[in-house]
């Protein structure tokens, strides 16, 4: 009988308007994850870019073994390896937070890397025999010649490729990292009412992902139109 008192007593306590509060300041770490993420990602994925098109073969060797491996495995089996691996390697005390912003910052940059790495490659040879022909080094073509276009071609893959980013902090969860998916099953571990937070979830998930999505494609359009 008093379980069953406790029990309507949080219910009663978690009215919609609590729920939702609740989920929308935990979807501030989801924000605030995903932001980490995808700034720490774009600037390890811009080195692994460079070492993937550089002529030196060790470099290229390296980057392409990273970028394997980071696509190559599960993210929740990334965030696994850092969460405790890190802790057991090198005796490291890592909170869920530190953990799943490495894990996500590397799984980020194997993507960006590959997809800025794939628009470098879509520019025509012959801007690189243009660039050669008038004396510039090969940073200087880089600079002034491939990447300015090779960055108009990756802008709408690498904004979608965002939507991925907020719907794997997702997985940080599984660490104990309390973002909007951990703080919907805690509260619902105690409400009762799973249905309803993860739905409340998914719409917050859904407002967060589809403006990205929409202005990926539009993106896609427009420079295919100006193209």
């Amino acid at each position: 009988m008093t379980g069953f008192l406790f029990a309507q007593s949080a219910t009663d306590q978690f009215t919609l308007d609590v729920i939702v509060r609740n989920l929308l300041l935990a979807t501030r770490w989801t924000i605030a994850l995903s932001a980490i993420a995808f700034i720490g990602g774009g600037a390890v994925g811009f080195l692994i870019m460079l070492f993937r098109i550089s002529p030196n073969k060790i470099l290229r060797y390296i980057s392409a073994a990273y970028v394997e491996f980071f696509q190559g495995t599960p993210l929740i089996l990334q965030l696994f390896l850092t969460f405790f691996g890190l802790s057991v390697l090198f005796n490291l005390n890592l909170s869920p937070w530190a953990a799943a912003a490495i894990a996500l910052t590397t799984y980020t940059s194997a993507f960006l890397g590959d997809i800025w790495r794939g628009s470098v490659q879509a520019v025509p040879q012959g801007q690189w025999e243009a660039g050669t022909a008038l004396g510039m080094t090969y940073f200087k073509q880089l600079k002034r010649v491939i990447l300015p276009q090779a960055v108009r071609m990756s802008i709408p893959p690498t904004v979608g490729f965002a939507v991925q980013v907020i719907k794997g902090t997702s997985l940080a969860s599984v660490i104990g990292f309390v973002e909007l998916t951990r703080s919907a099953s805690a509260i619902s571990n105690v409400t009762f009412k799973p249905f309803l937070l993860f739905s409340i979830a998914a719409v917050i998930y859904f407002c967060l992902c589809f403006p990205l999505s929409v202005l990926s494609k539009q993106l896609e359009k427009r420079f295919a139109t100006d193209g």
